[in-house]
Order: C-alpha cells, then structure tokens, then sequence
C-alpha cells in the first residue's frame, strides 16, 4: 500500500532572542545612563553608545524526524508539552516551512488546529461555510451539496445568520469541525481542540472520525493528551520526544502505557498556583488548584483508599456571573475519563451555594474510595454554561496528580490493582433459597 504521508529528515529551527532588558523601569534606567554619557563625553564614537546587541540562541522543535504513514492509517501523535506535535502538524498542514528535510503528501489535506481559523467575525455562520470551505479547498458545488449535512453535524441551526464573533468557542469548534470532516480529503489531521467541545460533541467527532477512516479510508493524524481518545481512534501511536520519535509501534496500549511511564515525574504535583498572568477574566480568575487533607494540608505522596482527600479551588470573580461553572475532570491512570463536577451541580439543592463574588475558595471531597490503584490526574475546568469556556481540557489546562497505593479493601483476593479505572466497594448479602430450589 502506498505511503500517504512520507517524512525524511525533517527539522524546524527557530531563533530565540534573549535581551537584557526585559523591563520598562530598566529599560528607561539604560537610556538615562546613556544620555548622561553623551553630555559628559560629546566628542566619543557613536557606536560606542549603542546599547549591546541582543543574544540568539538556535532552538530545533524537529530534527532528524523520519517516519511514513499508510494510506487508511489513524495514527496518534502523542508527547508531552514541547514535544514538538504541534509543530508537526504545521509542517504537514503547510503554515510553515521546514527548515530541512522533505514532506511528501498524497492526496488533499485538510486540518483543524485552532478554533476558528479561516473564519470572519463579521460574517454570519452561513457566509464562513462558503468562505472557511472554499480555502479548505472546497468547490462550489460540493459546499452545496453538503450544506445542510454540516450545519447538521454542527447544530447551529439557530444561529446560521448570526455573526461568528458571537459564537462560543465551542460553537466556533463545531463549526470547524463540521466543515473539515465533510472535506473530501484523502489526509485529516487533527490537534488537541476538540477538548473546546462539550462531552457530547467530542464523542460525535470521535464516531465521524472512526467513519472516515473506515468507510473512506482517509489517513488520520491525531493529537491528543486525551489516552481515552488515542486508544478508541488510533491503530498506530507515535511518541515524540524533544522534537525526536522516542516509539513508533502499532501496539496502541503499550505506546500509551511508555507515555505514562516517563510521566511519573511531572504526577507528583498535587498543588498549582497561578503565576500572575494566565487566565485574565473578569468571572474567575484561577489562583489556586489542589489537593489536601483533612486539616487543609497539601498532599505531599501516596494516599489509600480510605484517605480523606479534598480539593480546592481558590480565585477572584469581578463580575458574577449566574451561568459561572468551576469544577474539574478526573482521568484514571489509563487516560480515561471517569467524571466531571462543578459546583453548579448542587443547583437546586437545599444547601445551594451563593453566587461566587470576589476572592473565594471551593472545597469538595475527592472520592477516592471508588480510585483503583495508580496515579489519577484531575484537571481543573471553568466555563459559563452554554456560552464560553475560560479554562478547557488540553494540554495547558492546570492538572495535579494523585496517587492511590495500598490494598484495595480488606479481603485476602483484593490486595493487588484490579483491571478497570474503579473498584467499587458493593455491598453482598446472602438471601434465603426456599426449599425445592426455586423462588
């Protein structure tokens, strides 16, 4: 079978420039400095006066990458943050150019790498079909044709002639999407913004993939921190690693397993905090994400089952908002997600939580009796329902990590892990068995 996606040495260089003043208070106190030089000594060389030429330095993303991928093959890039996959797919999807090696592509290529690009705020959800297929590579005839299959796919119906800059991002996602699966393309690559989606959306983008791949036979590249997502879609995983291929296999679940393997490093966080700068909004800004024990202890190792374990959520709110959700994800060890919460859940009940204003603090339990053993990884989210997401699954998403150790209950035959991401503490009895043997 013929090699739809062929790479040969490929590598992709940048330049980091390095200054020396990387503040105004410095940069000001520089000039001043020179400006009394000149007046002390007007008569000295120019040159002598211009401040120091800033440092660069050589930064590879890629190098030496070689690999070829069948056509009909679903294959999944995974690697942890500066691995270099998203400056693959910008190779292969031609946004820019290598700075060595050789690409060669068989067939049409289409790509879904961030939200709305290719679209116009200005224009309304129906003109960015015409416009975003169009320079997907779409014809007239065919943008007819499957009109109403995308609009269908995407569920913006109601909002066909609304402007896209009022679009949520996971509207803007569906879009998108919509678009570059109905592409009749021979090669599909997608990256990390599908989590943008909602958890029915993701499993809908999940199924037309698997479609496309099987029926059409179109070659899949797919980026994901997802595991879940990897193993369900992909029949072949590479791993990269600082711009290097570390494994190509075929066998998905042990590429997934060395991927988690190498990752025990970064799981001993249980605590972030924000730096300063990420996050700026005016609902909730995330300060604090973490994990602690009963007396408000950060979780420093391994816990057991029967551990009282709590995270929390520390930020400030400016502007409540009633639509406001912060809660997180929690993904067993295998990359599967096992649920979501937010604090909106309790909507409703009698102890209903007040509207979040200023700087506050949420706390929940994390049901750890219900964790098989192995590191669990939860991830922080925030959205207003229905409208925007402010902090989304994907690869910069604030994660912590918790470790489960120890038996699994008391009982003689449950002191190792047992398969499957929960083990559930089910309460048997014996019943009385009338005599004769039946009921």
């Amino acid at each position: 079978m013929p090699a739809a996606i062929k790479i040969e040495n490929l590598g992709k260089r940048y330049l980091l420039t390095h200054r020396q003043s990387h503040t105004l208070r410095e940069a000001l106190a520089c000039r001043g400095e020179r400006a009394v030089h000149r007046l002390l000594h007007p008569f000295e060389r120019r040159a002598s006066l211009s401040p120091a030429t800033p440092a660069k330095e050589e930064f590879w993303a890629l190098r030496n990458l070689s690999f070829s991928v069948q056509e009909g093959e679903r294959v999944g890039i995974i690697g942890h943050n500066g691995a270099g996959k998203s400056t693959l797919l910008k190779l292969l999807s031609r946004i820019t150019e290598p700075t060595e090696g050789r690409i060669s592509l068989k067939g049409r290529v289409s790509s879904l790498l961030e939200v709305g690009t290719g679209f116009h705020p200005e224009l309304t959800g129906r003109e960015n079909i015409y416009l975003n297929a169009a320079i997907l590579g779409m014809t007239r005839a065919e943008i007819r044709r499957n009109f109403d299959a995308i609009v269908d796919f995407a569920g913006v119906e109601k909002f066909l002639d609304t402007p896209v800059k009022r679009y949520s991002s996971g509207m803007y996602i569906r879009l998108a999407f919509a678009i570059a699966a109905h592409l009749n393309s021979e090669i599909l690559i997608i990256d990390e913004v599908l989590a943008v989606g909602d958890m029915e959306f993701q499993k809908k983008c999940m199924g037309k993939m698997d479609e496309v791949s099987h029926k059409e036979g179109r070659t899949i590249l797919f980026v994901s921190h997802n595991m879940g997502a990897v193993s369900q879609l992909c029949s072949r995983v590479i791993y990269l690693e600082k711009g290097h291929v570390l494994l190509d296999t075929c066998n998905v679940s042990e590429g997934i397993r060395q991927y988690i393997d190498t990752s025990r490093g970064e799981k001993s966080v249980t605590e972030w905090r924000n730096p300063g700068g990420l996050f700026e909004n005016p609902w909730f800004k995330p300060l604090r994400f973490g994990l602690y024990d009963e007396e408000g202890k950060r979780i420093s190792g391994t816990v057991e089952r029967r551990d009282k374990v709590w995270l929390e959520i520390e930020g400030i709110t400016e502007t409540p908002d009633s639509t406001l959700g912060v809660g997180y994800a929690l993904y067993a060890e295998n990359g599967a997600l096992l649920y979501q919460t937010y604090q909106t859940d309790q909507t409703g009940s009698s102890d209903e939580l007040p509207r979040l204003n200023r700087r506050t603090c949420l706390r929940a339990p994390v049901p750890t009796n219900i964790l098989n053993l192995g590191e669990q990884r939860l991830e922080l989210l925030v959205q207003l329902h229905g409208r925007q997401w402010i902090v989304s699954s994907g690869s910069t998403t604030p994660s912590v990590f918790l470790r489960v150790d120890g038996a699994v209950n008391a009982s003689p035959y449950s002191l190792a892990k047992r398969p499957g991401p929960v083990v559930l503490d089910i309460p048997w009895s014996l019943k009385d068995v009338p005599e004769g043997g039946e009921r």
